[in-house]
């Protein structure tokens, strides 16, 4: 017992001298060199958008994807609605966050399998975070019509390294209304 405790005294002593008689760190270096030696992220490129598109997803016979643009979405099962976002001279992948509000709860909410999903408290608002290749600089992101939805105003707000790139402000309306 005596041996240990002779060894603590010496080793607390040693590093108490070590403190004492060592030079006081400039935090504000140490920290600036840190920042200095991480690495840069992988594409630092400012991200400018060339064109926006909202409105109802089409698919003709071979498969290509148009968007037939309104702010008028109608109630009906099935209809898919969504973005479609250029960026200017863009190529890679692109981290993105879309915000989406809607004027009540749906009955249900549904995504596909494994994104980074979530919805707010109140159950009227969902947060969806995506890595998207985007090879001609295009990001997009659809949602389908299904029972429950709500009728009204609905909002958009699409981010990009939490920078507000876009906006869409769109009406669910009942199937008659068209």
């Amino acid at each position: 017992m005596r041996i240990w405790a002779i060894t603590a005294v010496l080793a607390s002593s040693w590093l108490i001298s070590g403190v004492i008689g060592s030079e006081p760190i400039n935090a504000t270096s140490v920290l600036v060199e840190n920042a200095i030696s991480s690495p840069a992220p992988t594409n630092t490129k400012e991200i400018t958008v060339s064109n926006t598109e909202f409105g109802l997803k089409r698919v003709d016979a071979k498969g290509n994807v148009t968007i037939l643009r309104t702010t008028r979405v109608p109630l009906q099962e099935g209809n898919a609605y969504g973005w479609r976002i250029k960026l200017k001279d863009y190529q890679g992948e692109v981290k993105w966050r879309e915000v989406l509000h809607l004027p009540k709860p749906p009955e249900t909410w549904g995504t596909d399998n494994g994104e980074d999903f979530s919805i707010s408290a109140d159950g009227t608002t969902s947060v969806t975070r995506r890595t998207q290749s985007a090879p001609d600089g295009v990001i997009e992101n659809f949602w389908t019509i299904a029972p429950g939805d709500p009728l009204g105003k609905h909002k958009i707000e699409v981010y990009i390294d939490d920078r507000l790139i876009s906006t869409f402000e769109f009406e669910i309306i009942p199937v008659k209304q068209i």
